[in-house]
């Protein structure tokens, strides 16, 4: 399975993406911000970082970029697309989550292992996990808060859309301790921890992020 990765000037965890998704099994592919097709991909991971230097506001440039043309409608009908951190910015910036992500309410860069609680497992990307599991992923982020109105938040709760939620104090002041969300489907997941760096022992605080990259391995496979 080829799971393709989108560079855009200014990524950071391109490679980090790439290299988990190959301990994983699958093929990665690398796909560059101003690509005019997805090259044949069977998902995508937007990758951290800061996008365009994040001028103007955090993903708000990265979601005009010619290969969104592609993966925005390619993620409406069922690609499987994970955004993390920056990426997760991006998927809110295209209106394929929705919310948006603002500065952490402390005003301070956080880099930390964070306890993450499994709130969906029926997603994309989540499948190899249990529902209530718990697991430590790495989180550094500027512009981590989650925020959405009340009516958001209460559909995104009563539709079982919350995929994951920060454990202990919230780190960055997102509403209702939301770390990650789904689309309706379950193909699209955005969240601001980074699995990417937890998949190898020895290098992160534990290997709970592979199973991200298992699960959409194994819904592929299942599809």
């Amino acid at each position: 399975m080829k799971i393709g990765v989108v560079t855009f000037p200014g990524s950071l965890d391109d490679h980090d993406a790439q290299r988990a998704i190959r301990l994983a099994g699958g093929e990665a592919v690398s796909l560059w911000h101003a690509d005019a097709d997805l090259h044949g991909v069977d998902a995508v991971v937007l990758p951290g970082g800061f996008s365009y230097g994040d001028y103007l506001r955090a993903g708000a440039i990265a979601r005009f970029a010619p290969v969104m043309d592609k993966l925005v409608p390619a993620a409406q009908g069922g690609l499987p697309v994970l955004g993390i951190c920056n990426g997760f910015q991006v998927l809110c910036e295209s209106h394929l989550l929705p919310g948006a992500l603002i500065r952490n309410d402390h005003r301070k860069f956080i880099c930390t292992d964070q306890r993450l609680r499994v709130e969906n497992d029926s997603t994309a990307w989540t499948g190899d996990f249990e529902s209530g599991q718990e697991i430590l992923i790495a989180l550094k982020n500027g512009e981590g808060g989650y925020v959405a109105d009340e009516a958001t938040l209460d559909a995104l709760e009563g539709e079982g859309r919350v995929a994951f939620r920060y454990l202990g104090a919230s780190p960055n002041g997102s509403y209702r301790d939301i770390a990650g969300i789904t689309n309706e489907r379950g193909n699209v997941v955005g969240l601001m921890p980074h699995p990417e760096h937890c998949v190898e022992s020895g290098f992160g605080p534990s290997t709970d992020g592979l199973a991200f990259f298992t699960s959409v391995l194994h819904s592929l496979v299942d599809a």
